[in-house]
């Protein structure tokens, strides 16, 4: 095939995927059907079907790009020389969330929270969750290591529990951000202070 048909195909390809990210971000998975994802996307149903054979597929696809972007984030902290500190760190998580709804039609984040919902009756979503789950605690883990390392955490830190309580703080930025009041950086790293202190 000519390299620009792939191009094209992907292009169509991830038309269709933000057309259902637009339809989804409105009306929840369950509720929007694959006739409205067609209608948003301006092509044919068979173009459609032809990029996405079922919903079930734009869905695992939508988990997978929303789940992705952090994974993308803790690419770059690790290459960073030196390490970000840990307020670095979380200033950067919270800035990465606020991007994901520059968007005006769709957000990534929003789209997040619906697929862990989604992965409570799919083995599959279940899954892939998890392991981007895994794979964030790990991620945390290995930038505890360098903050001890470098003397921003005690020398006697525990850096997988460091991770676990990163790893668990991060769905609840995003709930906070769309069923809260939102939440800055700073209101984050004060209350993180503010648990460890002994004065």
């Amino acid at each position: 095939m000519p390299r620009i048909s792939e191009e094209l195909w992907a292009q169509r390809r991830r038309h269709v995927l933000t057309s259902a990210w637009s339809c989804f971000s409105r009306n929840g998975f369950h509720a929007t059907s694959m006739d409205q994802i067609v209608t948003a996307s301006g092509l044919s149903t068979s173009a459609v079907y032809r990029y996405f054979p079922s919903k079930d597929e734009l869905i695992d696809a939508t988990a997978d790009e929303a789940l992705a972007l952090i994974g993308g984030l803790f690419e770059e902290l690790l290459a960073t020389q030196p390490t970000p500190s840990p307020d670095q760190t979380v200033t950067a998580l919270v800035a990465a969330l606020h991007r994901r709804g520059e968007h005006e039609d769709y957000d990534l984040s929003q789209l997040a929270m619906q697929a862990w919902t989604e992965a409570l009756r799919r083995p599959h979503l279940h899954e892939l969750v998890r392991d981007y789950y895994r794979s964030t605690h790990a991620n945390f883990a290995e930038l505890a290591r360098r903050w001890r390392a470098d003397g921003h955490i005690a020398a006697t830190a525990d850096t997988a529990a460091i991770a676990t309580l990163l790893t668990t703080l991060m769905p609840g930025l995003i709930v906070v951000e769309h069923l809260g009041d939102g939440i800055s950086a700073q209101q984050l790293i004060a209350g993180i202070t503010g648990l460890t202190s002994t004065r």
